[in-house]
């Protein structure tokens, strides 16, 4: 017999529309399994299991016109503020905060029908490839309980993986949602720029960072993008709307025809190799797409390696917009008082600069890649890894090396705004998911999501569960 956390989200939507499930079956059946595992995996730092009955209460009967998630359980990742929820950001200096206002995707989420859970854990201030902090300390993959999940969505990706939620919110500003789905076996999508809103007072100074989805199917993603992608006013980037009446949900169920695919394994880094098996992982991506009548062709990595500098120094300059008194930075890791004092150490002049040469590489890809309908790549360089390998024994300077060398390929797609995902396509003979990535056009999620439920019909991955 098929059990609750064994179905598809917008399956579960449906039983309660059918009045088969109720939204209360649901959250009592999640919730024990964030009791029975969530505490192992490192997957939440905050659970509101009364909130969360107290919604599934009021949810029946249900709305006339509601949405296919209505009644189903999600998560929030703790970098995302919800209104009388505590959000930490990972860090100890937040460990006692509670917001007063919703971030907007959050708010839509609960207008869509949906109930989140609790606050799924993150790295101080969504800064690092892994998930740890001094709040609660890792999120694990659920392959290898050994082996960190990845970040800075690791608490979102954990907890789909093993079945404590169907669908979760993450969001990802170079990669933060598609490392943890690559090492925790799921399905990890990041939007476009401008598509989902950061507002009302979120934060998102160079255009890399979107809010996005962790999930089992990619249905489920695409129903829930469908909640979160409404704008709101005063945002600074605007991704086109789809046209009337059309849904994400609806780009699913269409063919995506025959495409032309790029692919391309090289970090474009000098010391930077991928690992056998994500080298596999990217090969047999390519032996389904090409059974799939898709024409694959290879290309060099049109990234110069100077990109990595010009991240970092939007990256050291963002993590400023963190409010933390001078009498509480002690308490912040050596990784993010490391951002943030090269941040404060970046002249303006060398910011201006960075940002310059940035709009003139990603321009030059951009147009280079619209030859193309998608662009493959692996997700990762390297197979999950311990929580110890990330943090080196304090070497600052080495963790930042070793997140780099695990994952030089995500954050492209951040600086160009291009909607990417992660797909659970391999797993090694020893049990560790590895994902793929593709690169989609330009706002073009549509198509993506499209090419994405093809090779998940052709390949499919939801029925692998871990070891629990």
């Amino acid at each position: 017999m098929t059990e609750i956390h064994e179905l598809s989200a917008l399956a579960q939507g449906a039983a309660v529309a059918d009045g088969e499930v109720s939204p209360a079956d649901l959250v009592e059946h999640y919730l024990a399994r964030i009791e029975a595992y969530g505490a192992g995996l490192g997957a939440f730092v905050t659970v509101t299991a009364d909130a969360a009955r107290a919604e599934a209460a009021a949810a029946l009967p249900r709305p006339e016109h509601a949405g296919p998630l209505y009644g189903v359980p999600t998560a929030i990742k703790d970098n995302t503020t919800t209104v009388g929820v505590r959000t930490t950001f990972g860090s100890k200096a937040y460990a006692d905060y509670v917001p007063d206002v919703d971030a907007h995707c959050a708010a839509l989420l609960r207008g869509a029908g949906t109930i989140s859970l609790g606050k799924t854990n993150t790295p101080e201030f969504g800064l690092s490839a892994y998930t740890d902090n001094d709040v609660i300390g890792p999120a694990v993959t659920p392959w290898d309980c050994s082996r960190n999940a990845g970040g800075s969505s690791g608490g979102a990706a954990a907890a789909v993986a093993a079945g404590l939620v169907a669908v979760a919110h993450g969001n990802d500003g170079g990669g933060s949602v598609r490392i943890p789905a690559s090492a925790c076996g799921v399905f990890g999508l990041k939007p476009a720029r401008g598509r989902v809103s950061p507002g009302p007072v979120g934060f998102d100074l160079f255009g890399l960072g979107v809010q996005g989805i962790l999930a089992r199917h990619v249905g489920d993603a695409a129903a829930y993008l469908d909640a979160m992608a409404v704008p709101m006013v005063g945002d600074a980037n605007w991704a086109p709307p789809l046209p009337p009446g059309e849904t994400f949900l609806d780009a699913i169920r269409c063919e995506p025809g025959r495409l032309r695919i790029a692919r391309y394994a090289g970090t474009g880094l000098p010391d930077v190799a991928v690992d056998a098996e994500c080298v596999a992982a990217w090969e047999a991506a390519s032996a389904v797409l090409t059974g799939l009548g898709h024409d694959v062709e290879d290309i060099v990595n049109p990234f110069p390696p100077e990109i990595a500098g010009i991240f970092d120094i939007m990256w050291a300059s963002q993590s400023l917009l963190f409010a933390v008194p001078p009498q509480s930075e002690p308490v912040l890791r050596a990784v993010s008082r490391h951002w943030r004092e090269r941040g404060r150490a970046t002249a303006a002049e060398e910011l201006v600069g960075a940002l310059g040469r940035l709009q003139m590489i990603a321009r030059r890809v951009v147009e280079m890649f619209s030859a193309y309908d998608a662009i493959l790549t692996p997700t990762l360089a390297l197979p999950p890894q311990t929580s110890a390998w990330f943090a080196a024994d304090g070497d600052v300077p080495v963790e930042l090396e070793r997140q780099v060398a695990f994952a030089p390929f995500a954050a492209t797609a951040n600086l160009t705004g291009m909607p990417a995902a992660s797909l659970p396509l391999h797993w090694t003979a020893d049990g560790l998911p590895i994902g793929v990535m593709l690169t989609g056009r330009p706002t073009g999620e549509a198509a993506l999501l499209s090419l994405c439920a093809q090779v998940e019909a052709a390949h499919p991955w939801s029925h692998r569960w871990p070891p629990l």
